[in-house]
C-alpha cells in the first residue's frame, strides 16, 4: 500500500479535475478521497465506522462525485478517486468518516475549495520532512497564483502559542495518522462539534507531537487576492457568527485544561484600593504620531466629556513631522486641561507612548484610551467607565465600539460588543482571539507596575492577557466609541510579512502568558 490519502473538498471545474489526475499519478498517492456535501443527501445515520467521533455509515463510490451544493453531478473517469458524502467538512463526523476510512501512515488534508497547482517533487518533500522528525503535522509556505504571476506567500511558525481558531496553515496540511489516533485516543473528542472539529483535532496534537513548518513554497494556489474588508477583520465578533464562535471557545478551554494553562474564576481577584495621591481622577490617553486630520476631533471628544469628577486629557506626540504637534500646542493654549507631552526618547511606539503618559505627574487615577483617528461617541463615555471601574474594583474595564467609515458613517457588522466575554471564561477565551475591545479603561496604579510592551501592534492585547491573568475585568456592552475605518489605519493593506509579523508576535505573547499559566497552576 502506498503511504498517502488525499482529502479534498469537492470543487467544480476542470481545474479540480487536473489537481485530481496529478494527485493520482504520484507515486506516494494510495486514493483519493473527495468530500461532497450536498443539500439534499439524508442525513448520516450511526453505523459501523468507527472514527473521530463515534460510529457513522460512509459512502464512498469508485470515479463518481455526488452532487453538491445543488449543483449538477458530474462524472469524471478518474482511478483511486472516492467520494465521501458528509456534513459540514470541519465537523468531528465528516472527520471520523476520513478517518474511518484511511488505511495510510499519512493523510494530506486540502480543508478549501481553492484551485491548487502542487509543485513538483512536493509530496515527497513534505514527507521526507514527516518521516526524519515524526512530526505529528506538517504544512509549508506557496505561491500566490494569477495569471501572470507567482508570488511568495510565507507562513508563520508554529509556537505553543499559536492557539488561534484561525491559523494560517495554508492550503495543505499533512498529518500523521497514527498521531492523530493516538491524540484522539488519549484526550477524547467533543461530542456534536459541527464547526470546530478539524481545530480541536489540531489542538490535541500538538499536545504531544511538534507541529512543523517547511520554509518553502511547495504550492501554488489561485484566486487568493481579496480587497480590504473590515468585516472580514471582525468575522469573529460578527453576532452572525456566535454559534461559531462559542463553539470554538468550548473546543480551546478543554485544550486549556488539558494542557494546565486553564484559570478557575474564583483565582481572579479584585484590585485593592490604595491611598496614592493622584491630581485627577481619569486622564484620557491619546498616543499620537502624524494624524493631523483628525487629532483636533479627537482631542475635542475627550475634552467635551461631562463628568461629576476632575479629569484631564494627556496626547503624547510621538514626534510627528506633518503639522500635528502644531495643532496640539494650539489646543494646548486654548484647553488647560490638555497635556500635550512630547517624549525626550525616539524610539517609543504605542506601547512606549503609553509607558510615558502613566509615569507623567499629571496622571489621574484610571487610564482610559482614546486613539488619535477615533472619538467617543457622546460626553458620558468616560463617566460610565470609570463608574464601572469603581463599581467592580476592575483592573480593566472595555467598552463597546461601533465601526464608521471616514465620515462616521456606520459600517459592517456596526456594533462590536464582544458579548462572547464571559466573566466566568472570559479570561481564559481571551487567549484564543484577537482582541478585547475598545474602549479601554485601566487602574493606573496597577498598570504601571504590568506596563506596556514598546510597540505599535499588540501592545494592548499583552497588558490585557497580562492583568486577566490575575484580576477581574469588567464589560460594558453598549457603544461608546467610534472606531474609524480608513486608509490611515495601522492595520489596513498591509503586506503579508507584515500580517505575519503581527500575527508572530501576539503568538509569542499567548506562548509566554499559557506558560506563565501553567506555571501558577503548578504552584
Amino acid at each position: 500500500m502506498k503511504p498517502l490519502t488525499v482529502v479534498t473538498l469537492h470543487s467544480p471545474g476542470p481545474f479540480f479535475e487536473k489537481t485530481l489526475l496529478s494527485l493520482t499519478k504520484s507515486a506516494l498517492v494510495e486514493r483519493v478521497v473527495i468530500v461532497s456535501q450536498p443539500y439534499d443527501s439524508p442525513p448520516l445515520k450511526a453505523g459501523t465506522c468507527s472514527g473521530l467521533n463515534g460510529a457513522f455509515s460512509v459512502t464512498l463510490k469508485d470515479g463518481d462525485y455526488s452532487r453538491r451544493m445543488g449543483q449538477k453531478p458530474v462524472h469524471p473517469k478518474i482511478p483511486r478517486c472516492r467520494v465521501l458524502v458528509g456534513g459540514p467538512f470541519p465537523s468531528h463526523e465528516t472527520l471520523s468518516l476520513i478517518l474511518a476510512g484511511t488505511r495510510t501512515k499519512y493523510l494530506l488534508l486540502l480543508p478549501g475549495a481553492q484551485q491548487i497547482l502542487i509543485e513538483p517533487e512536493a509530496l515527497e518533500r513534505i514527507m521526507g520532512k514527516a518521516e526524519s522528525t515524526r512530526t505529528g503535522l506538517v504544512y509549508s509556505d506557496f505561491y500566490d497564483g494569477s495569471e501572470h504571476e507567482k508570488t511568495l506567500h510565507p507562513l508563520n511558525d508554529y509556537q505553543p502559542g499559536s492557539v488561534r481558531d484561525d491559523f494560517d496553515f495554508g492550503a495543505m496540511i499533512f498529518f500523521s495518522v497514527p498521531a492523530v489516533r493516538k491524540a484522539l485516543k488519549k484526550y477524547g473528542v467533543i461530542p456534536g462539534v459541527q464547526f470546530a472539529g478539524l481545530y480541536d483535532l489540531r489542538l490535541k496534537l500538538s499536545i504531544d507531537h511538534t507541529v512543523t513548518h517547511l520554509e518553502e513554497p511547495l504550492y501554488c494556489v489561485f484566486g487568493t487576492d481579496e480587497p480590504f474588508s473590515s468585516e472580514k477583520i471582525f468575522d469573529y465578533v460578527d453576532p452572525r457568527n456566535y454559534a461559531v464562535q462559542k463553539e470554538m471557545e468550548t473546543v480551546f478551554t478543554d485544550y486549556l485544561k488539558k494542557t494546565g494553562a486553564y484559570l478557575e474564576p474564583h483565582q481572579l481577584r479584585e484590585v485593592e484600593r490604595t491611598p496614592e495621591f493622584f491630581p485627577v481622577e481619569a486622564s484620557v490617553v491619546i498616543p499620537v504620531r502624524n494624524r493631523k486630520e483628525t487629532i483636533a476631533e479627537a482631542v475635542k471628544s475627550a475634552l467635551s466629556q461631562e463628568t461629576d469628577f476632575p479629569f484631564n486629557v494627556i496626547v503624547v506626540d510621538n514626534h510627528s513631522t506633518d503639522g500635528t504637534s502644531a495643532v496640539l500646542s494650539n489646543l494646548a493654549r486654548q484647553y488647560s486641561g490638555l497635556k500635550h507631552i512630547v517624549p525626550k526618547r525616539t524610539d517609543f511606539g504605542i506601547g512606549g507612548c503609553w509607558n510615558e503618559a502613566l509615569r507623567h505627574e499629571a496622571c489621574g487615577r484610571y487610564a482610559v484610551q482614546l486613539d488619535s483617528d477615533d472619538l467617543y461617541s457622546s460626553v458620558h463615555t468616560l463617566q460610565k467607565m470609570v463608574d464601572r471601574l469603581r463599581q467592580g474594583n476592575y483592573a480593566m474595564v472595555i467598552g463597546s465600539y461601533t465601526l464608521v467609515d471616514s465620515r462616521l458613517k456606520e459600517i459592517p457588522p456596526g456594533l462590536i460588543d464582544h458579548r462572547e466575554w464571559t466573566d466566568a471564561n472570559g479570561h481564559n477565551n481571551a487567549l484564543r482571539i484577537n482582541g478585547l475591545g475598545a474602549p479601554r479603561a485601566f487602574n493606573t496604579g496597577l498598570i504601571r507596575k504590568i506596563g506596556f510592551h514598546n510597540v505599535s501592534y499588540g501592545e494592548d492585547y499583552a497588558a490585557a492577557l497580562r492583568i486577566c491573568r490575575e484580576y477581574r475585568i469588567g464589560r460594558i456592552y453598549e457603544s461608546l466609541y467610534l472606531c474609524r475605518r480608513w486608509s490611515g489605519n495601522s492595520d489596513a493593506a498591509l503586506s503579508i510579512e507584515k500580517a505575519n509579523r503581527n500575527d508572530a508576535f501576539k503568538d509569542r505573547i499567548r506562548t509566554n502568558e499559557i506558560l506563565a499559566r501553567q506555571k501558577i497552576n503548578r504552584s
